[in-house]
């Protein structure tokens, strides 16, 4: 069918270059392949976008809009673009509109226990400018390194920390967002406790910029805690008698600031990258750590790790040993990604079923034939089966779909949630309505409409 376009797209292009004053457009065939495929999940060429903006300002984005709606363009946000979910890839003619040269910290404040941020401030760069004033920022992403302050805004990221000091969104104080429409709002402020209107906050929080396009951030820091950090790893004979030990642990008061699990073929991947030898104690390890190193805590700690059948339990204090170990648990994706294909769950479990779906996901491996690494953050229920295969097969096999469809199915029977950190993207949002159910998928379409009524922003992302 014939199109009959009222502008070229030269004319579009000019308009909003007129409209970008501080950032840049790009429109290099280059730069739009990078930008709109580097998820590496999507890469057909009628997919490309028309043009990738890199906004240096609220005006930038505020202009970018405009000629979005004047032309009927979808935006695409971007910040660092390392979603795992295809939640920023481009769209056939669309804009993608990225954040990450809006990277200033423009304030810390111990007085006030908290920052503000612009949303292309890399996560682990917030964290370590908070550690010279004495503070900290406590999400811990495994993406901490390379992630964004927005993106992790835009998909509730977690991470090893959020056993104890929660998720993204229990961290965010407010936020400056700009709507479809081009309005700059603020929604919640610099105060630890707010309950004046609606939370809008927390509902921009893991929206996945379908809602609005973030362009401030004020986030809590914490205090320091006094002493040294006591860091370890024990081994189990499985992932199950781990999840036992886990489940057992966060209720016994001990309060650990990372609970992390790794099965054997994970850590077998891991030797092999880092020519270690773990593989060789048992068939599951489980790093640890407490924030202080008190010794009735520590000791309880390794009494129920022994109950649980525990061995080569060992605890370190030295700060290099323990960035070791972290590094470790950071390395667990590329060393078990090296050479395959590869997809990467994200499931989140009511901590009394851990175990369970522990034992399920390696049935479904038997049933399949196929190989699961299986790692996460096992403190808060939170477990990556990673499922590979072949470089030369360029389309997952089908036995990888069934078993994904197993465990989602699996997951959702025992009262958890098919993406705990990862969000949703394009990947997971024709499970709106099985997790979720009629009736809230349709108040989620509801939000959408009224924020965003002409469907410009992230459109087929997060609710589809």
């Amino acid at each position: 069918m014939t199109v009959f376009s009222a502008f070229s797209n030269e004319e579009i292009i000019a308009f909003l270059k007129s409209k970008v004053i501080d950032g840049q457009v790009f429109t290099d065939p280059a730069t739009l392949k990078k930008q709109s495929f580097s998820s590496k999940m999507t890469s057909d060429e009628s997919g490309l976008a028309l043009a990738y903006i890199e906004a240096k300002s609220t005006k930038d984005i505020q202009g970018v809009l405009q000629a979005a709606r004047k032309f009927h363009i979808s935006v695409i946000p971007q910040d660092q673009y390392t979603s795992t979910v295809v939640g920023a890839d481009g769209l056939a003619g669309s804009f993608v509109l990225s954040t990450k040269q809006m990277n200033q910290i423009k304030e810390i404040s111990k007085a006030d226990s908290l920052a503000v941020v612009e949303p292309g401030v890399i996560n682990g760069d917030l964290d370590k400018a908070a550690r010279k004033q004495g503070m900290f920022y406590a999400p811990d992403p495994g993406s901490k390194p390379i992630s964004g302050i927005g993106g992790n805004v835009a998909t509730n990221a977690g991470g090893m920390s959020t056993v104890k000091y929660g998720a993204t969104k229990d961290n965010v104080l407010g936020l400056k967002v700009v709507l479809a429409d081009g309005r700059e709002i603020k929604v919640g402020g610099r105060t630890l406790k707010q309950a004046f209107g609606y939370n809008l906050t927390q509902l921009f929080v893991g929206s996945e910029g379908t809602l609005g396009i973030v362009t401030e951030v004020t986030v809590k820091l914490m205090p320091i805690p006094i002493g040294k950090p006591t860091m370890g790893i024990a081994f189990f004979e499985n992932m199950t008698k781990l999840a036992e030990a886990v489940a057992e642990i966060r209720i016994s008061g001990v309060y650990p600031s990372m609970l992390e699990a790794l099965d054997n073929a994970t850590i077998e991947a891991l030797d092999r990258y880092e020519g270690t030898h773990y593989s060789e104690n048992s068939g599951a390890m489980l790093i640890f750590k407490v924030d202080n190193n008190v010794p009735e805590v520590v000791n309880k700690l390794k009494e129920l790790m022994d109950k649980h059948g525990a061995v080569n339990a060992t605890v370190t204090t030295d700060s290099t040993e323990q960035a070791g170990l972290e590094k470790l648990r950071r390395d667990m994706l590329p060393a078990v990604f090296a050479g395959q294909n590869h997809i990467m769950e994200d499931m989140a479990m009511p901590l009394s079923k851990l175990a369970p779906m522990m034992d399920y996901i390696h049935e479904v491996g038997e049933q399949k034939h196929l190989k699961i690494y299986v790692a996460g953050h096992a403190g808060d229920g939170n477990v990556h089966p990673t499922i590979v295969w072949p470089k030369e097969e360029t389309e997952a096999p089908q036995a990888v779909v069934e078993a994904l469809q197993l465990m989602f199915h699996k997951t959702l029977e025992l009262g958890g949630t098919i993406s705990g950190e990862h969000a949703v993207g394009t990947l997971k949002n024709q499970w709106n309505n099985e997790e979720l159910g009629e009736d809230v998928d349709q108040i989620q379409h509801q939000i959408k409409a009224l924020f965003d009524p002409m469907g410009l922003l992230n459109p087929k992302r997060k609710i589809n």
